[in-house]
């Protein structure tokens, strides 16, 4: 096992698994108290319609996404808050007609320009140098987003009311987190593909709200769950010649079945 060390592109692939399992584990903290779920597999899905849009233009497929999948975040949260139609609805209309454009653009791209098949599945092990200072880079700047709005992250996340009560931004706020979760999404594609992304947003989550009782030992033990799924998934992949994205999801899914066996919940502990 020691000898995939040795290799360069492994090297990086660590980096990039450790980086994005603790952002999206992160991140993913707020979308399993707000039951954001399904807001997350839209944006993840939402973004195909942006690197789609990337290989048309011959652009970076991540500098087109990340506007991308933020305008359908933001117009998700404007539809669900002050349209006339239910979140679940506005996702599911959003969600068909970005992957509609997707389509469209990748018809109308030079066939030689577009890889969809690593950026559907992901492609951890073509993680670049290049591509590894871009995850690290964003990956800080949403984790620095995210201690500097801590306690207002914090108070929306258990009681949106009272924070409007006492005078927080909540819409300005849910429009932050919703940003948020767009670029986490984006910049985590490369590794774990679309289709699976929304999975490492949820499932550490998931399986930190099983086995503990407070909000930051939560948050703590999610972004740990999320960078050991990735390291572990990785190796695993690795060493049975497995596609990695999906090795990293199916690793966090097995703790989280585990988590369900040995959850205080299990014996009524809520969480405070």
């Amino acid at each position: 096992m020691t000898e995939m060390f040795h290799y360069s592109f492994m090297l990086r692939a660590l980096g990039a698994a450790i980086l994005v399992g603790g952002l999206c584990s992160t991140i993913g903290v707020y979308i399993v108290l707000k039951r954001l779920s399904f807001i997350g597999v839209g944006i993840s899905h939402s973004a195909f319609g942006g690197i789609s849009l990337g290989f048309l233009l011959g652009l970076n497929p991540v500098a087109t996404a990340i506007p991308f999948a933020m305008a359908v975040a933001m117009t998700i949260g404007v539809i669900s808050r002050k349209g006339r139609v239910s979140e679940d609805v506005a996702i599911g209309i959003l969600f068909a007609t970005a992957m509609a454009l997707g389509v469209i653009f990748v018809t109308l791209a030079p066939a030689d320009n577009v890889d969809l098949f690593g950026y559907l599945f992901g492609s951890i092990l073509a993680v670049s140098a290049s591509d590894l200072w871009l995850i690290g880079i964003l990956s800080f700047a949403v984790i620095g987003t995210v201690i500097l709005f801590f306690k207002e992250l914090f108070f929306l996340s258990f009681d949106e009311e009272l924070a409007k009560v006492s005078g927080l931004p909540v819409e300005k706020l849910h429009y932050l987190l919703l940003c948020l979760i767009a670029v986490s999404v984006v910049i985590s594609i490369k590794l774990v593909g679309i289709v699976l992304v929304s999975a490492l947003l949820v499932v550490p989550a998931a399986t930190a709200f099983q086995l503990t009782r407070s909000f930051k030992p939560m948050m703590l033990l999610s972004a740990l769950l999320g960078m050991v799924s990735g390291v572990v998934g990785l190796i695993f992949s690795y060493e049975f010649d497995l596609p990695s994205g999906a090795t990293i999801v199916l690793t966090a899914t097995a703790i989280f079945i585990l988590s369900l066996i040995l959850s205080p919940r299990a014996r009524g502990i809520r969480l405070r």
